[in-house]
């Protein structure tokens, strides 16, 4: 036996959908992820520090630190850590070169069980394909421009 249908106009489900649906919390998102992306970054510049006061020059340990940032960002995604960093920190967690890493491992993770070539190594530039395409394309033009100006 079927239970009976309920009918409703549009009218009620869209004063329903409006009073069930969770209003946004914009000011709170706001201020996590400045408070969090602002943390990481402070983060990487306690380790710049720390470089430099171990004897590398300003640009090998903002290169070392960067590298170092990448690392965690990765370990902590394989941990299952950084997505829970990233449901309080929202864009705080993404715009670092943290989330960066993140948004490579994350897809590689994923499909693990497809193997390690059609799984992880096809997906794990699903998102670092296009930036690294991006970036060699934009870095080639911009070489090719300073060659002519110089």
């Amino acid at each position: 036996m079927r239970p009976p249908t309920l009918k409703i106009t549009p009218e009620e489900y869209k004063d329903l959908s409006t009073k069930l649906t969770p209003k946004p919390t914009v000011l709170k998102n706001c201020i996590w992820a400045f408070f969090v992306g602002g943390l990481i970054c402070a983060i990487g510049q306690v380790i710049i520090n720390l470089f430099v006061a171990g004897g590398l020059n300003q640009t090998q340990a903002s290169t070392a630190a960067t590298a170092l940032l990448i690392f965690l960002g990765a370990l902590l995604t394989g941990l299952g850590v950084y997505d829970e960093i990233g449901k309080y920190a929202g864009a705080g967690s993404i715009v670092p070169v943290t989330g960066f890493a993140n948004s490579i491992v994350s897809p590689a993770l994923e499909f693990k069980r497809e193997g390690y070539v059609m799984g992880v190594g096809a997906r794990l530039f699903t998102v670092a394909g296009p930036v690294l395409v991006y970036g060699i394309a934009t870095s080639i033009v911009v070489g090719i421009i300073y060659y002519f100006l110089h």
